[in-house]
């Protein structure tokens, strides 16, 4: 396939690349990176306009990136060919697989939400891990939340690593990045049952009713969730813990939890 062919690790294109690794440049272009073979086919299903498209078939895995580069060439997007060497400088991974993006960032908002009948909300608050987040942005998908809302964050969305922990389950979940107070306001005016999680709280929370409209609430993995929500969730919830420790990583307990929604949510009464 005909691609320009960047072999210099000076070549402007590649000093920019490795610069969107940090946040402000990222910011400033308006764009993030997209790395691997899944997270970008993820990206051209959600039909997510990538600007650029560069490969290396030296560091490929299989035989099918040909025609995944020929897809995003067809959608839209600028493609270069990097010798090993140029695509292991701009590679996030320990092991590329070839393929990197560069796709444009986007901001949605609370209004932008598609309207449910009982709708099922992801809130998480103030999430420090860019791997977390990234996983637990891949379990809301896997639950079937109708969003994941990002309240107060420290994590940028476009972040890598929350790119790669998600495995491309960015571009298919709505989400949606918001401070708590207008996050809780919105949620109460659609009439949506706020559940918290927090080791404080006496009720377990397979206990409590996860059915019709839901958000459920998590915090961060330092703090747990602020005072803001603790006081004005509608019910707070905890996890049983029978060891030692008093808390699960937050993607962990977000896990539990979204199913046993899930499961209820199965078997309506």
């Amino acid at each position: 396939m005909f691609a320009e062919k960047i072999t210099s690790l000076q070549n402007p294109r590649v000093k920019q690349l490795v610069k969107l690794r940090d946040r402000r440049p990222r910011d400033e272009a308006g764009v993030f990176l997209v790395e691997g073979y899944r997270e970008i086919r993820r990206a051209l299903e959600k039909q997510v306009a990538l600007a650029e498209i560069y490969f290396s078939p030296e560091w490929f895995l299989g035989e099918n990136e040909p025609a995944l580069i020929e897809q995003a060439r067809t959608a839209g997007a600028q493609v270069f060919e990097l010798t090993k060497d140029a695509f292991a400088k701009v590679a996030y991974r320990e092991r590329p697989d070839g393929l990197l993006a560069v796709a444009p960032q986007w901001r949605r908002a609370l209004a932008d939400l598609p309207a449910k009948e009982h709708p099922f909300y992801l809130v998480v608050e103030a999430i420090e891990k860019p791997g977390n987040l990234g996983t637990i942005l891949r379990s809301a998908d896997a639950a079937g939340c109708d969003a994941v809302i990002v309240c107060d964050p420290v994590t940028d969305i476009f972040n890598p690593n929350v790119v790669r922990a998600s495995t491309g389950v960015l571009f298919s979940v709505p989400l949606v990045v918001e401070e708590s107070t207008r996050v809780h306001a919105w949620l109460k005016e659609k009439g949506v049952r706020m559940v918290a999680t927090t080791p404080a709280a006496e009720k377990i929370y397979s206990d409590v009713g996860l059915r019709g409209s839901l958000a459920v609430v998590m915090g961060s993995e330092q703090y747990g969730l602020s005072q803001f929500w603790l006081e004005n969730c509608d019910v707070p919830v905890r996890i049983p813990m029978a060891g030692q420790a008093d808390s699960l990583n937050v993607a962990m307990a977000t896990i539990i939890t979204l199913f046993e929604a899930v499961r209820q949510r199965a078997n309506p009464r």
